[in-house]
């Protein structure tokens, strides 16, 4: 897009996008073929939800005969002791109540199935190890728009910070690479204590760039936006004060011009009334902030890969579903929250906090998984000890 143009960017990525699905078909294909047992669902699992469906499907018919005539009562005995003229409005009135009684009971059965959906998660035994795997989403600390729109702030290119953003997913791919390894060589509950060392001392690196020479962070303008010393900083764009401006991006031009109070840059607008931000005199911030971002996610991945096993390998198959949903909800919960906290600070001079925010969540949610491997461990030399004895 920065070389090109926007309409030459966007067909490279459909293409990219459909030459994907077709490698990602073969390749879903080939495990098909390796593991013919994929395709095949236990009998007995069948049967067992074949018959809970049908006691299901009895019981909600059962409740909709029984509402279906205490309302052929009810109609009758108001038919009787009101005059003819009202039987348009006692008509609705059943209607309505029958219609509120399904709405409850649908609720209720909602409801009663989360509640067995968490009771189900939380009473697994690789419990804490999900759970700090939902830890790792609420972070900043990743390639995404958050650390994209951060990276132009900091006088970043496109073409550069492309670049940066291929990194990742090669180091990603030595992740997993090393999560076989290591996984062969150590077990599988070790491989996720070694990715938890190597995130955590990646992600250092990004706490040192909040302190390195060239970091906005500035913690005297750190204040909520909605706060009153802070509400004339973010005024919203009101008419007549946007200005389009149609311009060809030069590689030599600094990415935020001087000249104009608003600014059209990779689709990030500047307001009326705020400063541009200052290009930073020294480049060893975000040097830092983006070597700890690649390198974190060799860590990153083989960790969560140890995660997936274990509960694919320790949640009974009739389980995995609720649990699974489960898990899922919480990545989704913490993946809002960090989008959350951007909103409460989205200032460059906030970004550090958001950092340190990111590490806390990060290192919690590795201190689960460490919780979980002693537990485990703990488990096991108590078994070797009891089979000795026996």
């Amino acid at each position: 897009m920065t070389w090109a143009s926007h309409v030459i960017g966007c067909g490279f990525i459909l293409g990219w996008n459909l030459v994907s699905l077709l490698v990602e078909f073969l390749f879903l294909s080939r495990v098909y073929q390796l593991v013919p047992q994929l395709a095949v669902k236990p009998q007995r699992h069948t049967a067992q939800c074949f018959l809970e469906r049908q006691q299901e499907a009895v019981h909600i018919q059962g409740e909709t005969e029984f509402l279906e005539t205490t309302n052929r009562f009810i109609n009758t005995s108001r038919t009787l002791e009101k005059p003819k003229d009202h039987n348009s409005s006692l008509e609705e009135q059943p209607a309505t109540t029958k219609g509120l009684l399904h709405c409850l009971q649908d609720t209720r059965r909602l409801l009663h199935t989360c509640r067995e959906g968490w009771e189900m998660y939380c009473g697994q035994t690789v419990f804490l190890a999900g759970l700090g795997l939902t830890f790792l989403y609420m972070t900043v600390l990743g390639v995404d728009c958050i650390t994209t729109c951060y990276a132009y702030t900091q006088g970043i290119g496109g073409s550069l910070l492309s670049i940066l953003t291929a990194l990742p997913a090669v180091s990603g791919l030595m992740g997993t690479i090393l999560f076989t390894q290591f996984r062969n060589h150590y077990g599988l509950v070790t491989t996720g204590i070694i990715s938890s060392c190597l995130h955590l001392g990646s992600l250092t690196l990004c706490v040192f760039s909040v302190f390195a020479p060239g970091s906005p962070f500035d913690m005297a303008t750190f204040s909520l936006p909605l706060s009153k010393n802070s509400s004339s900083n973010h005024e919203m764009l009101k008419d007549g004060q946007a200005h389009v401006y149609t311009f060809e991006r030069n590689l030599n031009q600094p990415i935020f011009p001087d000249h104009s109070p608003i600014h059209w840059t990779n689709s990030t607008v500047l307001f009326d009334g705020q400063q541009d931000p200052e290009q930073p005199d020294s480049c060893i911030s975000i040097s830092l902030l983006f070597s700890g971002v690649i390198l974190a996610r060799i860590g990153l991945w083989s960790f969560d890969l140890t995660v997936t096993q274990l509960l694919q390998e320790n949640i009974p198959e009739a389980e995995r579903g609720a649990v699974n949903g489960v898990q899922c909800s919480l990545n989704y919960l913490m993946d809002l929250i960090h989008f959350v906290l951007v909103m409460l600070a989205p200032r460059p001079q906030q970004f550090g906090m958001l950092v340190f925010l990111s590490m806390l969540f990060v290192t919690t949610g590795h201190m689960l998984y460490f919780f979980y491997a002693r537990k485990n461990k703990t488990k096991k030399a108590h078994v070797i000890k009891t089979s000795e004895k026996g």
